[in-house]
């Protein structure tokens, strides 16, 4: 058993929640309280009803998401919303969310965990938002097709390639995610491989045009790594059960 509150006085100093500026929406931090005593953290990578439900019925005191309850914004307590929140409630169940700060993290962050799992050298970081940085820059020695299917094992699922660079990959750059649209700064920082989770369908034509080649790993897919380390850390550091609810998109 642990505190709630010594928990998410770590989360906050470890991953930075008060420093990194996020869309308001994130309301990075806790986001509901909860009882007060974690013996079980669930993870998870959104805050929706259906998975709020499965992790009461998992027995979680504590939900750890990356996207949490108010990506929509300001809204009226009333039908699944209201639901939502008097599920975990019921259950003295907390949720604490981490957007920008889980995706940025050096070591459980998505990007940092999908850079170790491909076997790349991390070499710097690019894409800045408000003065943070985003994505990691890495070097690798592979081939477009290899890394394809390397990409496939790690996120567990299919990888739609622009295959618009060069068949050598020997420089790429990683941001999990929606970070699609992002691709012609990825092509600025030299990059001939830019992987993410998803993108709007101009970044396809762009990536051609640019000659760089653009692997889409999935929003969701990209962005399990993070939650499911960070439950993992708080088994250890604080002795609690944890599970990962997986509940995928498909986007």
């Amino acid at each position: 058993m642990a505190n709630l509150r010594e928990i998410e006085a770590f989360l906050n100093e470890q991953l930075r929640i008060a420093e990194i500026p996020d869309y308001s929406g994130a309301v990075n931090g806790l986001q509901l309280d909860g009882a007060g005593d974690v013996r079980k953290v669930i993870a998870a990578v959104d805050a929706s009803l259906p998975v709020v439900e499965k992790a009461v019925a998992a027995g979680g005191d504590l939900l750890i998401v990356h996207h949490g309850m108010f990506w929509q914004g300001t809204q009226p307590l009333v039908g699944p919303f209201f639901r939502k929140i008097k599920c975990a409630m019921d259950a003295g169940m907390a949720i604490y969310s981490a957007h920008l700060p889980l995706d940025v993290h050096p070591e459980w962050g998505n990007n940092a965990c999908l850079v170790r799992d491909l076997g790349i050298e991390p070499t710097g970081t690019f894409l800045g938002s408000k003065g943070v940085d985003i994505g990691i820059v890495g070097t690798v020695d592979t081939t477009r097709e290899a890394l394809a299917r390397k990409l496939e094992a790690v996120v567990g699922g299919a990888v739609h390639v622009c295959p618009g660079g060069s068949e050598a990959v020997r420089r790429i750059g990683i941001c999990s995610g929606g970070a699609g649209s992002e691709v012609g700064e990825a092509a600025k920082c030299g990059v001939d491989t830019f992987i993410t989770g998803e993108g709007p369908h101009w970044s396809y034509p762009l990536a051609e045009e640019l000659g760089i080649n653009l692997f889409y790993g999935g929003h969701y897919a990209t962005e399990t790594f993070g939650v499911r380390a960070l439950s993992e850390v708080l088994r250890s550091r604080f002795g609690v059960a944890a599970e990962f609810i997986d509940h995928p998109t498909g986007l």
